[in-house]
């Protein structure tokens, strides 16, 4: 503390002092300062803004500010300098009463970021207020027969100040009759008392003027004085006496009324009408204890007349008279002391200011939210407050200052989870049964952009038919994002890139707002099968996130493709000639036919036009093989011209047809036919190949039937005896995929190659034959292998002749139980041939099922 006295002569003041203390504790910081009361406007307190550490440049853009609790007037900064100065009169006495200690707790906030600093103030008491009396003159009855010794009570002087300031002594003025005696009263200073130290006598001296002057302990000092007016009584010699001059008591506050506090007892020794005695107060007492206590007269019993509150008076001095009935009477004094208890009757208070919401979901953690203080009126535990918080919330309270707290981030917070949270702080005090108070803060967590769009599911499958109009919509899709508004809003687009020499987006689009996936162009199942792209889902939010999702789209089969005959020359008929000598069966010729559709559109079924008036025809057509052969055998009757004419249906809805014309000429057995032509010849190719597949079949069927327990004998006995290396490379493994030829018309799949645009996914096949014991060997690479070895690897050998007997096993069973079921049960057959797989089109089952049996077919045949 620094002390500068006044330099100027005769100037009735101190100069400005300043106490700082600077002590910055964990966690938080306090700074206290020291003021005279009674200092002058503008009077140096202290460098606040240096003390606290900031620059004076950044005091007004931090919003520097000062708030204190009741008169928030008296102290001032100022923005310019930091100085911390007095702004009003300030009056100890009438800021803190009676109170040791008087301070003013300022809370100095500042922004960006929040801070807040605690600055205490203490008002250091100055003498200024002199001792007074309550009255300016007291009369006192004594009457002349009093004894010496005789004690009489004085009414006691107060002093505002406190401390030093506040401590009296007291002098009388010279006499010869009294002498004056202090009683230090417990805690209450001292009580001035006059003692009769020589016999009163009415008839020399009535009475007697005394002055009583009070002097405090300021420097300089300061005085008061009251005039004692002595009466002097005849007669009554002997007054009441008490038991005790002081009495005292304990009690509780919050009383209930008429409740006994004390019964006090005075004696006196005179006789008769002297001895009995009335009580009463005093005329000292003021009227505040006059209406929360009464006294019963006869029996000087004091009862409580009205509330009793610790937090407004804690001590109660209750003068009492005992006056008897003697001409004149005499009166005995005493005082009764009423110490009142404290008891838990005040919950704390709650205040949160400084709200500073809503709160960021990336917050950090230690983040301010508000500032909360809580005070208790009780006394003592019952005073003591402490604070906490609603549990498992992501907050904590963190205690700044006795009786302050913050309230800041604990942990990290997520709107998508809670968006907000609705606080209880809870102030309880150390009273017992204790008591309680709460005040709500409401949080709200305000949204940041850190939940990407999400999809129900990665990927969807669409079917859509082809032909579709341009424009239509084939599916919607839709993302949702956990973020709100903005952050929330979503977007969609295409991911681009390129299907063939095209761009995805001249083929399907998407609407932005809606998701709704349109397709621009009509679709064709023969260019595409498989169309599959991503479309992405954005949010608004900065910066965008996004996710994004598969299509697949199958475009499925419509028959809008007319069977094609092949070979057969334009606008023509085919011309065939039949020796007169064949039989019934004889085949004459073959149609052959083709359908880009693909499924049942592309099954082709063959008929026969009925002759014209009803008569039986010599021919008939295979159903499904387009063979046309003779239905009876021919005799000289029959037309050396017959005109046929065959009618090509696929089993569409609507079914389309196709139909050709087949001139048959019937010549005589020494007519040899020079040529026919068919109408599927198909010229020297693949086709050709294919029509030679049942002769080949036929022939494979004779040699393996009669080497069949040789090469399973061979073949045992090779792999017994190959070498570890060898017997690994064709042990056992994963299933090896065998499957059937094509027959009939349903070779259509081989005429054109099947374009599937799906960027990632591989074609499959529906119809399988799984060898359990075999690796995968692919039949094709084998025949290859024994061309190359020559024969000098017997153990491959043997082991590609065991693979070609059960591939050819197979092959023959399946043909078998193919051609049985087509020629009985056509349509049924189809549908048990091509079973059904979840989500795979049977347009395309039906396709893969007959191209996986025609390559076996020509696998066998390359090996044989």
């Amino acid at each position: 503390m620094l002390f500068s006295r006044p330099s100027g002569s005769g100037s009735p003041h101190f100069l400005l002092s300043l106490l700082l203390l600077a002590a910055w504790e964990t966690g938080r910081g306090q700074l206290r300062y020291s003021v005279p009361e009674e200092a002058k406007h503008g009077t140096f307190v202290g460098r606040i803004a240096q003390d606290l550490g900031l620059e004076l440049a950044e005091l007004v853009p931090r919003l520097f500010r000062v708030a204190s609790k009741g008169r928030g007037d008296l102290l001032e900064v100022n923005l310019q300098n930091g100085i911390l100065f007095v702004n009003s009169r300030i009056d100890r006495e009438e800021l803190c009463g009676r109170s040791a200690e008087c301070s003013v707790h300022l809370e100095v906030i500042v922004d960006g970021p929040l801070q807040v600093f605690h600055v205490e103030v203490e008002v250091r008491d100055i003498n200024d207020n002199p001792p007074t009396f309550s009255v300016m003159e007291q009369k006192i009855s004594i009457s002349e027969s009093r004894l010496l010794d005789s004690r009489f009570p004085l009414e006691g002087a107060s002093d505002a100040d406190v401390g030093e300031n506040a401590m009296l002594t007291y002098k009388l003025s010279s006499n010869e009759y009294f002498i004056l005696d202090i009683i230090n009263k417990k805690d209450k200073g001292k009580f001035p008392v006059l003692v009769l130290r020589k016999l009163l006598d009415r008839e020399e001296n009535p009475q007697l003027k005394l002055i009583l002057t009070a002097m405090d302990g300021g420097k300089p000092e300061l005085t008061g004085s009251i005039s004692l007016l002595i009466l002097v009584l005849d007669v009554n010699d002997n007054a009441p006496v008490f038991d005790k001059s002081i009495y005292e008591v304990k009690m509780y506050e919050n009383q209930a009324n008429q409740t006994s506090v004390i019964r006090l007892n005075a004696s006196d020794m005179d006789e008769g009408m002297n001895k009995e005695i009335v009580y009463s107060f005093s005329f000292l007492v003021p009227p505040i204890i006059r209406r929360k206590f009464l006294i019963n007269e006869r029996t000087g019993e004091i009862r409580i007349n009205d509330a009793i509150d610790f937090e407004d008076s804690n001590i109660y001095e209750i003068h009492v008279d005992a006056t008897d009935k003697g001409n004149p009477p005499m009166v005995g004094h005493c005082t009764v002391l009423v110490e009142i208890l404290d008891e838990n009757d005040n919950p704390p208070e709650v205040v949160v200011t400084s709200l500073s919401l809503p709160v960021k979901e990336n917050a950090q953690v230690g983040t301010v939210i508000a500032l909360i203080s809580v005070s208790d009126h009780d006394s003592g535990a019952n005073g003591q407050v402490t604070c906490s918080l609603t549990p498992q919330v992501p907050f904590k309270l963190v205690s700044t200052f006795k009786n302050y707290y913050s309230l800041v981030l604990d942990s990290i917070l997520d709107r998508e989870s809670i968006s907000d949270y609705e606080l209880v702080v809870t102030a309880r005090d150390g009273g017992s049964p204790s008591l309680s108070a709460t005040a709500s803060v409401s949080v709200e967590v305000a949204d940041v952009n850190d939940n990407a769009p999400v999809f129900a599911q990665p990927e969807y499958t669409v079917f859509v038919k082809e032909n579709n109009p341009p424009g239509s919509h084939i599916f919607t899709v839709s993302a949702r994002d956990a973020d709100a508004q903005e952050n929330a809003r979503v977007s969609y687009s295409l991911v681009e890139r390129r299907v063939g020499e095209r761009a995805l987006s001249s083929y399907v689009s998407v609407h932005a707002e809606s998701g709704r996936v349109f397709a621009l162009q009509p679709l064709d199942h023969e260019e595409l099968e498989l169309l599959q792209f991503q479309v992405s889902a954005r949010d608004a939010g900065v910066p965008a996130l996004g996710s994004n999702v598969t299509l697949q789209v199958f475009v499925l089969d419509e028959n809008d493709n007319a069977p094609t005959l092949l070979g057969a020359p334009a606008g023509g008929a085919v011309s065939e000639l039949v020796s007169r000598s064949v039989g019934a069966g004889h085949v004459v010729a073959k149609v052959r036919a083709v359908d880009a559709d693909s499924g049942y559109n592309a099954w082709l079924s063959y008929e026969l036009q009925p002759p014209a008036g009803g008569v039986q025809s010599l021919f008939r057509v295979g159903l499904y093989t387009g063979e046309i052969s003779m239905a009876r055998a021919l005799d000289e009757a029959d037309a050396p011209r017959q005109r046929l004419l065959v009618l090509v249906k696929d089993h569409g809805e609507p079914a389309l047809t196709a139909t050709t014309t087949v001139l048959v000429s019937l010549v005589d057995n020494g007519q040899t036919p020079k040529a026919s032509s068919r109408v599927l010849s198909g010229g020297a190719g693949p086709e050709t190949a294919l029509m030679d597949v049942n002769v080949y079949l036929i022939i494979a069927i004779c040699a393996v039937s009669s080497l069949l327990v040789l090469t399973l004998v061979l073949y045992t006995a090779l792999r017994c005896s190959t070498s570890p290396a060898t017997a690994g490379a064709c042990g056992l493994g994963k299933p090896t995929l065998v499957c059937s030829s094509a027959v009939g018309s349903l070779s259509y799949s081989q005429q054109r190659r099947q374009k599937v645009c799906s960027g990632e996914v591989p074609p499959k096949t529906d119809l399988m034959a799984f060898s359990p014991s075999l690796t995968p060997c692919p039949v094709a690479d084998v025949g290859v292998e024994e061309q190359s070895n020559g024969g000098d690897q017997p153990g491959k050998v043997g082991h590609c002749v065991f693979i070609f007997c059960i591939c050819f096993m197979n092959n023959y069973f399946c043909q078998c139980i193919f051609f049985e079921t087509m020629s009985l049960f056509p349509k049924e057959s189809i549908r048990i041939f091509n079973r059904r797989k979840p989500g795979y089109p049977p347009t395309r089952r039906k396709r893969h099922s007959f191209r996986a049996l025609k390559t076996v077919s020509i696998h066998i045949v390359k090996i044989i």
